[in-house]
């Protein structure tokens, strides 16, 4: 059959019409006044055959610059990282990839067990105690960390990092706006969060402090100072990290964390233009009945065989709305299991070659830069990402570079003025050495 769908005949009309009791389709849009339907024709070009169509899409989709082709360096929260094949051989089984929310745990056993595994993995990556079925994204997991603090505090003052992703701290001001938190940013020095700065926000009205290790910048921030401050006002302290840093840094909850979150892209989750991705969100167990969203828990049946059930869901569907933590409505059980594949591919000891491998060629890529003449802006640990100082604009750069089919870094001046004509460089595992000689050749002309 060369149609990938049945389109809908005139037959087909009439007889859905006649069955709403309809005289025409006009009719089904009889309650909007006619004032303010829209009576001329759209801005969009005539429709062609369907193999027309399809010709002219396949020549506009040849045009992108994907990773097939290029060589990246981009990377700012979406990264272009080693993926198992099983993956894609896990999440294509129709079980999977047509199921929705597990609430009948008779029938989805497999399903449950899949999001079961995926908390378990979370917790042993960040130190947690517990973790739930997975977010949204990053960014409204660090957001839905706030309104959990600001609501089990009772306070209203959120402190938040301008080394945090600025997408991630954008959600947060949305989320806030509703709930009236006023957030605060923290100020930054030599591209770490400035603890000084806290420890003069810090008081007895902040819910909690928020802080991103690798920073957006790629740096380590000092967690442990950072939590000794907050703690002291007994405010809570978020931590957004990626977990394949995690792999090899200390993490977070063994630091002192209240709350991590974070996005696991890096695990088996292609960058395909910048989501759909998959939050995580994993407390300690003081915070496990104010978690959003939901949580997997085994169980045994009547048999004493082992098996998993939704739990400790606090969204108002399932509990009374004066109860409710939250909004969120569903999770991402998809990307989620491809996360849960990856991770059990890897191993932990493949999980921590992996992140080793992103220390080292990052390392590599600055160190030649800085041979080279290049001046880096920020000094101190990092993990894949490290900051450029060009003597041009970024985007002309990066014009030159994708001549050379190389992605180049991300352009920081777009949302840090100071840091003009700045590039956020990002280099992971799967690049070779000759791939970042040939960038470090490539930005010769270009640095300062």
């Amino acid at each position: 059959m060369k149609h990938r769908y049945l389109p809908m005949t005139e037959q087909d009309r009439e007889s859905m019409l006649e069955a709403v009791g309809a005289a025409s389709v006009d009719e089904l849009f009889s309650d909007i006044p006619e004032k303010v339907r829209f009576k001329g024709e759209y801005q969009i070009k005539k429709a062609k055959s369907e193999s027309a169509l399809l010709k002219e899409l396949a020549q506009l989709a040849a045009k992108n610059a994907d990773l097939r082709t290029h060589t990246s360096f981009l990377g700012a929260g979406v990264y272009d990282h080693y993926i198992p094949v099983i993956v894609d051989h896990v999440i294509s089984r129709s079980e999977f990839y047509t199921a929705y929310t597990p609430y009948q745990p008779e029938i989805s056993q497999g399903e449950l067990q899949a999001i079961f595994e995926f908390q378990t993995m979370i917790c042993e990556l960040t130190g947690m105690e517990v973790a739930n079925s997975s977010m949204y994204d990053g960014g409204t997991s660090m957001a839905e960390a706030a309104m959990l603090a600001a609501g089990h505090t009772r306070r209203k003052k959120v402190l938040v990092s301008s080394t945090v992703h600025p997408q991630s701290r954008e959600v947060l001001n949305t989320y806030a706006k509703g709930q009236r938190l006023e957030v605060i940013e923290i100020p930054s020095n030599n591209g770490l969060t400035d603890a000084a700065a806290l420890n003069e926000l810090m008081n007895e009205d902040v819910a909690a402090v928020i802080v991103q290790c690798p920073n957006f910048f790629g740096g380590i921030e000092p967690l442990k100072e950072i939590e000794e401050l907050t703690h002291k006002e007994k405010s809570l302290l978020i931590v957004s990290s990626n977990p394949l840093a995690l792999g090899i840094l200390t993490p977070p909850g063994r630091l002192g964390a209240d709350i991590v979150v974070g996005d696991t892209q890096v695990f088996g989750i292609p960058a395909q233009f910048g989501g759909p991705h998959c939050g995580y969100f994993a407390v300690t167990s003081k915070l496990m009945r104010k978690i959003p969203g939901r949580i997997v828990g085994q169980t045994v049946d009547e048999e004493g065989r082992r098996g998993f059930v939704l739990t400790l869901q606090a969204r108002e569907q399932h509990i009374r709305r004066e109860k409710a933590t939250s909004n969120i409505c569903s999770n991402q059980a998809l990307n989620a299991l491809a996360s849960s594949v990856a991770m059990t591919a890897l191993g932990k000891k493949g999980i921590r070659e992996m992140a080793a491998a992103n220390i080292q060629k990052a390392n590599y890529a600055k160190n030649r830069l800085r041979e080279n003449g290049a001046k880096i802006a920020f000094e101190g640990p990092i993990f894949n990402e490290f900051v450029l100082k060009l003597t041009s604009p970024v985007n002309e750069v990066n014009q030159k570079l994708m001549e050379k089919n190389i992605i180049g870094g991300y352009d920081l001046g777009r949302e840090y003025p100071e840091l003009s004509n700045h590039m956020l460089i990002a280099v992971t595992e799967l690049r070779t050495k000759e791939e970042i000689d040939t960038l470090v050749a490539e930005l010769g002309d270009y640095h300062a």
